[in-house]
């Protein structure tokens, strides 16, 4: 059975989610404590212990995301799971590797389906240290939240104002920008572009071909990739073939 610790600093919100802790089965959880705030939280947090916090984001004081932060970096820190009204705060926690984030009215599927992901990850942080960690990205898409796999992810390509984040089943809209997004990945992530990063081990070829007539450089040849799972080339700029060149080469392509 998972414990789980409530911190929110809405009374109501607190009674809504331990009710809803008492009706999930599989796996089931028990609530072991509560908290209003992020301070009172990490005062519990001294004196006992839990598998799971449910963390709202706003409150008074230091927030959801900076006790996350905090708890990210104790040796045995519990599973987080975000809950909060805020849906425009799911990119952050991409960073804080948090287990699920779940937006207000929470139903209790959702919730369900969280702590079976927590169950999962604690499960393999005990059988192998450092796995069952995977960062995600926490998106937005069209109203609903959905998390994605980093190993998931083809390429990353800046679109006007925003970043499009592509798998090989689906396209999702980022707010972040994309050289922010290079510092986060480090280098399982390659520049090809000024506008495009691609996973380094998706990439399947660099080749010479024309650009498509739609692209700025339209008509003219130049290099690409092909990245696996997807039927589409990305252009590398002439200033980053050498280095993307060289990437692959010491990968064996």
């Amino acid at each position: 059975m998972l414990s789980v610790l409530i911190v929110d600093d809405e009374e109501l919100a607190r009674l809504r989610l331990r009710a809803l802790v008492g009706e999930c089965e599989a796996p089931a959880a028990e609530v072991a404590g509560e908290a209003a705030s992020a301070v009172q939280a990490l005062s519990w947090l001294t004196q006992q212990s839990c598998d799971v916090v449910l963390l709202d984001i706003q409150m008074p004081g230091a927030d959801g995301t900076q006790l996350a932060a905090q708890l990210r970096s104790q040796a045995q820190a519990p599973a987080v799971i975000f809950v909060t009204a805020h849906p425009e705060h799911a990119v952050t926690a991409f960073d804080l590797e948090a287990v699920d984030y779940l937006t207000k009215p929470v139903r209790r599927e959702r919730l369900q389906a969280a702590l079976a992901r927590a169950a999962e990850r604690l499960k393999a942080r005990a059988g192998s240290p450092g796995e069952g960690s995977e960062p995600v990205f926490v998106v937005n898409d069209r109203g609903r939240v959905t998390r994605v796999p980093l190993s998931e992810v083809l390429y990353l390509k800046a679109e006007l104002k925003y970043v499009t984040l592509r798998t090989a089943r689906h396209t999702y809209v980022l707010d972040d920008s994309l050289s922010e997004l290079e510092e986060r990945l480090g280098d399982r992530f390659l520049r090809i572009h000024r506008n495009a990063l691609v996973a380094r081990k998706a990439v399947r070829a660099l080749e010479r071909r024309l650009a498509p007539a739609e692209d700025d450089e339209g008509g003219k040849e130049g290099w690409a990739v092909r990245l696996d799972g997807v039927d589409e080339w990305l252009g590398v700029s002439r200033r980053q073939v050498a280095g993307v060149r060289d990437a692959l080469t010491r990968q064996g392509l």
